[in-house]
């Protein structure tokens, strides 16, 4: 569902008052998964994801949609305990197309450090998959949208483009190495990203997917106490990203996502159609956006290329509301 659209849905439930004194994280904020406390030490981080492919190969979907489904939980500060996986399948396909899918979830599980423990199938006229997944984080050290600061630097720890690739692979308009990269791009784990930023008194993080950078970052500010200016030159953008938009391989969900976040965005005049269609991009599995102390990013930026990760500085958190991209 487009961001406005799910807004709608969940507005009623989100107004109900949530008592409960060991749900740290629920519906009444806007968050990447539930948090339940167990005890003094321990939580569980719940999520659930799950999508139609986005890749023709059955294995590259199958990691691909697992290692979505489990960033929700790196977004949060924990670590992956096990899944469950959710499948709808046409039955006039082969049943070795699935097994193919779900053993790429199922390795992708396992660099983890998780274990597939189940999950339930239904008919559907096109295949979809995805996982419930479970994990567990220190109740005290829970990463969550909120409380970014005016003054924090904001980074990035993917590159951007996999809508507008993925749609010009349908169209088989991208270029074989293009694809590939975004395919290594989606199928990489969140978890060192994870790992390097709760290190540090990070103050906001989300993960980049279907509402695109600037929706998950309306919801970051939202709860926040500033809005937020990116640098479209500091953007990093995976290679044939840019082409495939310019030949009009856009995403229906880009229409969506411009559409319920126009009056909050503030774009520089001199960004045309091609650059708008790539900021309101859809992503999948995509990279962490976080928010941290200006005089923390360059002990960060080291501690990600020592590990051999990316890592970008792409904006700001500003005292003035909305997002601004300049």
């Amino acid at each position: 569902m487009g961001p406005g659209a799910l807004a709608r849905v969940l507005q009623p439930l989100a107004q109900v008052e949530h008592n409960h004194p060991d749900l740290l994280v629920g519906l009444a904020s806007i968050d990447d998964a539930a948090v339940y406390r167990l005890n003094d030490g321990q939580a569980v981080v719940s999520t659930a994801d799950f999508f139609p492919p986005v890749v023709d190969d059955p294995y590259a979907f199958g990691a691909i949609a697992a290692a979505n489904a489990m960033s929700d939980v790196y977004a949060m500060g924990g670590e992956v305990l096990f899944a469950l996986n959710l499948v709808a399948f046409p039955d006039d396909l082969e049943p070795e197309m699935l097994s193919e899918i779900l053993r790429g979830g199922r390795d992708k599980v396992a660099e983890a450090g998780g274990v597939i423990a189940g999950g339930h199938t239904v008919t559907d006229k096109e295949p979809k998959y995805g996982l419930a997944v479970t994990g567990v984080v220190h109740p005290e050290h829970i990463l969550t949208k909120g409380h970014a600061r005016v003054g924090d630097v904001l980074i990035l720890t993917k590159p951007l483009g996999t809508g507008v690739i993925t749609t010009a692979h349908k169209r088989d308009q991208v270029d074989e190495a293009d694809l590939q990269a975004a395919i290594a791009s989606m199928s990489a784990l969140n978890r060192e990203a994870s790992r390097i930023l709760r290190s540090y008194p990070i103050h906001a993080c989300t993960d980049i997917t279907g509402f695109g950078l600037l929706g998950h970052a309306w919801e970051m500010s939202l709860q926040s106490e500033g809005g937020m200016r990116f640098d479209w030159e500091s953007l990093p953008w995976l290679a044939g990203a840019q082409r495939c938009a310019a030949a009009g391989c856009v995403p229906g969900g880009t229409g969506r996502n411009e559409a319920y976040l126009r009056e909050h965005i503030r774009l520089a005049s001199y960004l045309g159609e091609i650059e708008r269609s790539l900021l309101f991009d859809p992503q999948t599995s995509g990279g962490l956006l976080a928010a941290l102390a200006p005089d923390l990013w360059p002990t960060v930026h080291a501690r990600f290329t020592e590990a051999g990760l990316a890592c970008w500085r792409v904006g700001e958190v500003t005292a003035d509301g909305g997002i601004e991209v300049i």
